[in-house]
């Protein structure tokens, strides 16, 4: 029986810290489905489009990888997918309230799926994408927090609105 895992996110962009969850989600499940979703209370700097592109790209060595948008709840999309779980990151004890509201309400919806946590790399766990759109914002350098993809697309984004 096929093991299959939706792993969420706004991927503002993709981040090696986004990466590292992803693949070692693989080795646990037979497939995972990355689900780009909308957050209407951020403004992302890259199209849906351009996120989900960017991830196929960063996650192309990756065979048990499926890339798809989505609008709407979660649960829906992990109803639509066949999912047993969903995965989720941590990089630290300030985002565990958070995540645990979420899987709450996510248990409310349909209790049949589960959400499995794992903890961040300790290399990644100061990683945000909020913090590679700052720091790329003034040019420095991001090849090692970003798959060569994003950081390429990140330079030409911020080249393009000077």
């Amino acid at each position: 029986m096929t093991k299959r895992a939706v792993c969420p996110g706004t991927f503002d962009p993709i981040t090696n810290g986004h990466l590292d969850i992803i693949e070692r989600a693989a080795k646990v499940f037979d497939e995972i489905y990355v689900c780009v979703l909308n957050n209407s209370s951020k403004s992302p700097v890259f199209t849906v489009e351009e996120r989900v592109e960017l991830i196929k790209q960063s996650t192309s060595h990756i065979p048990a990888v499926r890339v798809e948008s989505y609008q709407g709840l979660l649960m829906d999309y992990a109803i639509d997918v066949k999912a047993d779980a969903i995965i989720r990151g941590l990089r630290a004890v300030s985002d565990f309230e958070y995540e645990m509201q979420i899987t709450s309400m996510n248990r409310v919806l349909n209790e049949n799926i589960e959400t499995f946590f794992v903890m961040t790399n300790n290399q990644y766990s100061f990683l945000s994408s909020s913090i590679v759109k700052e720091v790329a914002k003034y040019e420095a350098t991001i090849d090692d927090l970003v798959p060569a993809p994003v950081a390429v697309a990140l330079k030409e984004k911020f080249r393009s609105n000077e």
